[in-house]
Order: C-alpha cells, then structure tokens, then sequence
C-alpha cells in the first residue's frame, strides 16, 4: 500500500477522536501550534499495516512557540484545560521556545525549527488545524514515514547512543513489525519525491510545508 500526504490528511480527517482533539487545540488559539509525534506517526503506521484497532497513544504532543511565556506553568494550565475539554486522554504540552533548554541546543526559532532536532525522522512530524483545514509539517518529509523506516534525524548522528536506547525502548518493532530501523540519517531535509520547502521565513514565523490542507468538518 503506497500513500502520500493527502492520504495522512485523510486518514486524520477520517478519525473522530484526532480530529476532536485537534479542534480542542485549536480552541485554545495558541501560536504557531501543532500536534505530532506518535499522533500522525502511529496512525501511518497502523493503516499501513492493515490495522482495523488503533495503537494507543502513550501522549498527545501539542507543540506551539511563545517566546512570551515559557513558563512551565502556564503549560500545565493548558493540559488542564485540555483535560477538562477531553478528560483521560494523555494530554502534554510544550512551548518549543523553551524546549532548547532542556535539550541543551541552540534555540529554536519555531515549531517546525523545533522539530529538526527531534530523535527520528517519522516522529518529526506535526499536524494541525488552520481555519477549516487541517495543514501537515514534516521537515524531512514523509518518504521515511510513509516507507515504514525509521531513522535518525541529521542532528543525532553523533548522538547515535541516545538514538539506540530510544528505538529499543519504544518497542516498536514489536507493534509495526515491517518497520526498518536505520542508523544512517538523512543527508538533507525534505528530500525524495515527499520534497518540500522548508527554508526559514523571517525569525519567529515558523517554517510553512507546501502540502494542501483537506478541509475538516
């Protein structure tokens, strides 16, 4: 079964349960926000397999950047409201201004910037509601998602240690058995035929992906 990002975009619209967590997001009117990580991620998966159950999510992963606020505070009163929008899903909430931080990295000019220093090229990506249409930000593409491979992202190619323990631990394998796991990152972002532009706009706007939305009900 072949897929693309119209097909991710899709198959989210399709899912009750994302889509109304991704419309409690929304009402929550947060910058440049979006939810990735395992929420697109195992849902790829799972349809590529021919799952009829879903995976459970361990987290739903809300991302936004507000140089502003980077308190912690102020993250935990999110995940408050969101747990009251949608009581006992795993709701976590990050402001990627502050990530860099905790990560020790250079600091991040934006969610999709942000996303550049994750582990894995298929959990670096993000989709949210834009409006009545859903957007997909992904900057290394889908062709490793879609693909069934994962692989490390350029920045952990000397951190291959952390990326060893992190695959072993997530179990993946286990769950998605056609998964291929890599030790050889990328050499570029977005490359392949999932090619995107990705270069930075001005500081602070975020990095915008090419793929059309699907308008969400």
């Amino acid at each position: 079964m072949s897929a693309d990002a119209a097909d991710i975009l899709s198959w989210i619209r399709s899912d009750s349960r994302r889509m109304a967590m991704l419309r409690a997001v929304s009402r929550l009117g947060l910058p440049d926000c979006w939810v990735g990580a395992g929420f697109v991620r195992n849902l790829v998966w799972d349809r590529l397999h021919g799952f009829a159950k879903a995976t459970p999510l361990n987290d739903i992963d809300v991302l936004f950047f507000d140089p502003s606020d980077r308190s912690r505070a102020t993250e935990r009163a999110l995940e408050t409201r969101l747990r009251r929008a949608m009581p006992g899903e795993p709701w976590s909430v990050r402001n990627q201004a502050r990530m860099h931080r905790r990560n020790k990295d250079a600091a991040y000019r934006s969610t999709g910037h942000a996303l550049t220093f994750w582990a894995e090229t298929p959990t670096a990506v993000a989709v949210g509601l834009r409006g009545r249409r859903l957007a997909l930000i992904a900057p290394f593409g889908i062709d490793d998602l879609i693909g069934l491979t994962v692989r490390p992202t350029p920045r952990f190619r000397h951190k291959m240690a952390v990326y060893r323990a992190r695959v072993a631990g997530k179990g993946w394998s286990a769950l998605w058995p056609r998964l291929t796991v890599s030790e050889r990152p990328p050499n570029q972002l977005c490359g392949g035929s999932s090619s995107i532009d990705l270069r930075p706009r001005k500081a602070g706007v975020g990095w915008v992906t090419r793929y059309v939305g699907i308008g969400a009900r």
